[in-house]
């Protein structure tokens, strides 16, 4: 164990130093390898037990968000205050894009924390190359059984248990309960009830003609180059008709699912929508706020903007089934065991204090995340039973929701996706043409990672 002081600031300053161009070492990947419900091994060695001395452990955050970083200083102080045995010394960093060019510098030259937060997608290519430790040993039944499917899948990797989150996400229709009323036009009660692609398509050519000019929102002011929102927002569209963005089972291929017909109808029917003029442009973010759009394809994180700015007029409805029933993204931010030789035993007596359910109801209130948990879920307001916002939780229990592929090709995969959908989008290319040119790119990163073999680069 290291002393407390310096070291966060230090290993900083020699990530850094480092440069991001050792960043190769560590690629993006998001949800699960192997079953989520399998009783995993006990084979690995992080934690025995046993806790000896004080220790000291280093934690990295991402600090996006401010109502996040608050909440979990305030948790470390408490959680430090509350035991004299694990002292925990956090380290806050530049969200997003910054954050993971650093964690992916600090990798390359062998100073990771002992505790590091990422994003969901990052899972798979950390496990696979070596950079984080399995962490079966540390998480008791009794904690995995309470954990919502979807985290369980999302930190699984190779059959082993290498990351659990305390929050989750989901992604749904939110729309203007009174317009569609005024309209005519159903609400869908539930995940069984969902609008088919056909009904939203007819849906959308209604409001227009009841004056909405651009009445859906598929948040398209991010889709630059690097945004990941084009592959959470808008595969579950290809999973729903029935494609893939890459074979889901050997991940060996993207030819045949991503350019698959299937694949090809889904994309066809949203570039449809943008030809017709039923989209916002995507100039900003504020199109249902400002009323330009009174549907709006987007996740739980808008639900108190747009509460705020329609009281008791917002409704979550699913995602339209495009032909195999609704499908939705999952994954969110979550906490792995780099390969630094930290006390894993000290590390999980940390986590174990953040999983509590009144600690992740803590952090879901601050954030408006989904909680992570089924006994956290019971205390929330807005997820629970009754809750506006339980639409989420039947989607994460109910097998709507889907992780993004789960392998350590994953950068390829968004990045050729997230640019087949730009180019379907705005530069209105022949959908088969843009797949076709993704699947290329996809597996040529396939080939040169010789299909990214389970045992490791």
């Amino acid at each position: 164990m290291k002393a407390l002081g310096n070291i966060g600031k230090g290993r900083v300053r020699r990530a850094l130093i480092a440069g991001v161009a050792g960043a190769a070492l560590l690629l993006a990947g998001c949800g699960g390898g192997g079953g989520d419900d399998a009783e995993p091994s006990r084979s690995d060695t992080t934690c025995d037990g046993r806790i000896d001395g004080t220790a000291h452990i280093t934690v990295w955050f991402h600090s996006e968000q401010r109502s996040e970083i608050g909440t979990l200083r305030g948790q470390v102080a408490e959680f430090n205050k509350a035991q004299k045995q694990v002292r925990v010394e956090l380290v806050s960093l530049p969200g997003r894009k910054p954050y993971r060019e650093l964690v992916d510098s600090a990798a390359a030259s062998g100073d990771l924390p002992d505790l590091l937060d990422f994003d969901g997608p990052n899972l798979y290519s950390y496990a696979w190359s070596g950079k984080l430790r399995p962490i079966e040993s540390c998480v008791p039944a009794s904690v995995r059984s309470d954990l919502l499917p979807s985290i369980r899948r999302q930190g699984t990797y190779a059959g082993r248990l290498w990351g659990v989150g305390t929050f989750d996400s989901g992604l749904g229709l939110f729309v203007r309960k009174s317009v569609l009323k005024k309209a005519g036009i159903r609400i869908p009660a539930g995940i069984k009830d969902a609008w088919t692609a056909d009904e939203f398509t007819g849906i959308l050519r209604t409001l227009r003609a009841q004056g909405h000019r651009t009445p859906l929102d598929l948040y398209l002011e991010s889709t630059k180059p690097g945004d990941e929102w084009p592959t959470y927002g808008f595969a579950p569209a290809v999973w729903s008709a029935g494609g893939d963005l890459i074979d889901p089972v050997h991940y060996r291929t993207a030819d045949g699912y991503l350019n698959g017909p299937r694949a090809v109808k889904a994309l066809t029917t949203l570039q449809n929508w943008m030809k017709e003029g039923l989209v916002d442009a995507g100039k900003d973010d504020k199109a249902f706020v400002e009323g330009r759009s009174v549907i709006s394809w987007l996740g739980h994180w808008m639900y108190g903007d747009y509460t705020k700015a329609f009281p008791g007029d917002v409704a979550i409805v699913p995602l339209p089934d495009f032909g195999t029933g609704t499908a939705t993204g999952m994954g969110s931010w979550q906490w792995g065991v780099p390969a630094s030789g930290a006390d894993g035993d000290a590390v999980w007596r940390f986590l174990a204090f953040l999983l509590t359910p009144a600690q992740v109801d803590r952090m879901s209130v601050a954030n408006g995340a989904i909680p992570s948990t089924n006994r956290a879920v019971a205390l929330s307001k807005q997820y629970g039973p009754n809750g506006a916002e339980h639409l989420y939780i039947d989607q994460l229990r109910g097998g709507v929701a889907r992780p993004r592929p789960q392998t350590p090709a994953y950068p390829a995969v968004t990045e050729a996706f997230s640019e087949a959908f730009r180019q379907i989008m705005f530069e209105r290319t022949p959908v088969q043409t843009a797949l076709d040119r993704a699947v290329q790119a996809i597996d040529k990163d396939l080939a040169a990672h010789d299909g990214y073999p389970e045992s490791g680069p």
